[in-house]
């Protein structure tokens, strides 16, 4: 694995820094990153590090990289399928794809949606994997972030109920036995140690765990610290299978099963109620806000500004590029907030510092990482994104960059790209990843 900690100085640039519990902007500074850490910012601070690799950031703007907190990669290869279905048809169309996936197709749509989002500034993704019994699919999955060099939190599909229909479980051919899922994911942990990549657990839905997997989810996880993601309440399916079979919410079920707790991250969350939200906030529960799938799949609008005021963590999510169908972390960020605004009718809401805090550290305590506020601060990871407004005439005259990266920015002003340090990303394009030579093979790539 190439994956180690780098040093250099990016020099003369406009940094989104912390300062207090908020972030702004400072011009003029030197940001030193020594193994992978930042260890100082200011002006004139790459003066005693002259032997460092320096990079000019002369009118760049540097921010730190962004967190997109779900995604599938392997759907990637998968854009438009399903087109204007509903959610538990467009379900069976994934699925089935999901089943025959091949390691081949794995590995190549991971370097292709994983290439993508490190273009777009993203540093650290939280990946969904759908269950499935193959050890080859997972290794190639691995083997394509490993060469990304992107900070991956990987989730390793769990599921104990099967139901061909999907509504109450999963479909059996991509079940197994729990005790093999989680040696499954031992194995993982001792084969990745040092590398960028941590295993949790990802499990489809409310729906496809029985309150004995439940247990079992949530003593492992908790043994071994790990984050659990789940998709819950996407559509009221989640609610109306729950109250069904179950008697109780697809939230009281899930909290009756130990499932609700810090280390928890529910995903999409468009139709949580008042008395959810309730439960989520004092179980320390976060979520995921994923407004481009929740849009093209016609779910709803989760209540954001309302799950805020009950204190609940959220981050920013771009889906899987099934549902979405791009991997573009500021076209997420910008629907984030005007999805918002238009359902309320109201331009003062979710501007560029409150997105930033959703994509930069709105989930950290879920994912088992230091809590900290918005902006780059000594002692953060390096990494961190390099943009250069120049690079895209419609985003000049820059009058407030802040204002300019929300409504205006796309992959294109993003230059480089550091993760631990390292430039994965520079003047646009992978140093890791032929992309030619990837945009060839998925030319040719069997359906």
């Amino acid at each position: 694995m190439r994956n180690r900690p780098h040093s250099s100085v990016i020099g003369n640039v406009t940094v989104y820094a912390r300062v207090g519990a908020g972030a702004q902007w400072l011009s003029g500074q030197d940001v030193v990153v020594v193994d992978g850490v930042v260890t100082a910012i200011g002006t004139d601070a790459g003066r005693d590090h002259r032997a460092l690799p320096f990079v000019d950031g002369d009118g760049g703007h540097l921010i730190p990289g962004f967190v997109n907190t779900h995604t599938h990669l392997q759907q990637a290869v998968l854009r438009g399928i399903g087109e204007g279905l509903p959610l538990l048809e467009w379900l069976h169309c994934v699925g089935e794809r999901t089943v025959l996936a091949t390691p081949e197709q794995t590995y190549l749509a991971a370097l292709a949606g994983g290439a993508e989002l490190l273009r777009g500034g993203v540093t650290t993704v939280v990946e969904h994997l759908w269950p499935n019994r193959s050890t080859a699919v997972h290794d190639a999955m691995i083997r394509a972030l490993n060469e990304l060099g992107i900070r991956v939190i990987l989730g390793r599909g769990v599921a104990d109920r099967a139901d061909v229909t999907r509504k109450w479980g999963i479909d059996p051919r991509l079940m197994q036995p729990l005790p093999e899922v989680f040696a499954h994911i031992d194995d993982l942990d001792a084969r990745l140690a040092g590398s960028r990549i941590d295993t949790a657990l990802a499990i489809p839905n409310p729906r496809c765990l029985t309150p004995d997997g439940m247990a079992a989810t949530r003593e492992y996880a908790q043994r071994t610290g790990k984050t659990v993601s789940i998709h819950v309440l996407e559509t009221s399916t989640d609610e109306d299978m729950c109250r069904l079979h179950a008697g109780r919410s697809a939230v009281d079920y899930l909290d009756a099963g130990g499932l609700l707790w810090d280390r928890t991250l529910a995903v999409h969350c468009v139709h949580l109620d008042a008395e959810g939200r309730a439960v989520f906030a004092d179980r320390g529960v976060a979520v995921s806000y994923n407004p481009l799938s929740n849009m093209r799949l016609g779910s709803g609008v989760a209540p954001v500004l309302e799950m805020l005021a009950a204190g609940i963590d959220i981050g920013l999510g771009v889906d899987g590029a099934a549902s979405n169908d791009t991997q573009d972390m500021l076209l997420a960020l910008r629907m984030g907030s005007y999805l918002q605004r238009v359902i309320r009718k109201r331009a003062d809401i979710l501007g560029f510092e409150d997105m930033m805090r959703l994509a930069t550290c709105g989930t950290q305590r879920a994912l088992g990482h230091p809590v900290t506020g918005p902006g780059l601060a000594v002692g953060d990871r390096g990494d961190c994104a390099l943009i250069r407004f120049d690079r895209d005439f419609a985003c000049l005259p820059v009058l407030d960059p802040g204002a300019t990266l929300l409504t205006a920015a796309s992959p294109r002003v993003v230059d480089t790209v550091w993760v631990d340090g390292e430039p994965v990303i520079c003047d646009g394009v992978s140093t890791r990843v032929d992309t030619d030579t990837l945009s060839s093979r998925l030319r040719n790539m069997r359906s």
